[in-house]
């Protein structure tokens, strides 16, 4: 019963956000094509509810420099000044509001990742297959802004399985505080090492 009234606060907070933000989603558009060029949003496929792949909306954040070889540079040499103040400010996450109303991603649920760290998650932690991908992930309950694989992954898994209104009302009401550990830390700049390399 509870998942039914999620999908539908979802679909309302999502569509009214969408609305009363649109200026400022107008305002970022703006900024990124005359920073970045076009296209002006980031599309990537990730693993959803019961790992069914989709495509996330982000604003883009890096340039498309490539070397000699064809291949694209090192994160940290392609990110922008702008892409770290929206990173660190999660602004580059807006348009997954996109995402939220048409079905693919809920408001609050585990972070959505590609499909290539599919085969490198223990058995306990697919459970954050459970439920649908979100925009504010459960480990914004933790103090650190920053966190390991294994926290961040527990944190998921420990969400699908003890999903309850309790448990979402105590992290959407984290969202201000970890976005201020975001802007403070710099995690804009943050490059992490993806699972697959972690796990290898």
């Amino acid at each position: 019963m509870y998942k039914i009234i999620k999908r539908l606060f979802d679909v309302i907070s999502a569509t009214v956000l969408f609305i009363v933000l649109l200026p400022l989603f107008l305002i970022i558009t703006v900024l990124v094509r005359l920073n970045l060029g076009s296209p002006v949003f980031f599309l990537q496929e990730r693993s959803g509810l019961h790992g069914k792949p989709f495509k996330i909306i982000k604003f883009r954040t890096m340039r498309e420099d490539k070397d000699s070889d064809g291949k694209y540079l090192p994160e940290e040499l392609r990110i922008t000044r702008l892409g770290r103040f929206l990173r660190s400010t999660s602004l580059d996450e807006l348009p997954e509001l996109i995402n939220i109303i048409f079905g693919a991603m809920s408001v609050i649920g585990p972070r959505p990742l590609p499909p290539i760290y599919d085969h490198y998650y223990h058995e306990h932690e697919r459970a954050r297959f459970n439920v649908r991908s979100g925009l504010i992930p459960p480990d914004s309950i933790d103090k650190e802004p920053i966190l390991s694989w294994d926290r961040q992954l527990a944190y998921e898994a420990e969400y699908a399985i003890n999903l309850s209104l309790k448990v979402d009302l105590r992290i959407f009401f984290s969202v201000i505080r970890i976005l201020m550990r975001r802007k403070q830390s710099d995690y804009g700049g943050i490059i992490r090492i993806p699972l697959n390399e972690e796990r290898k």
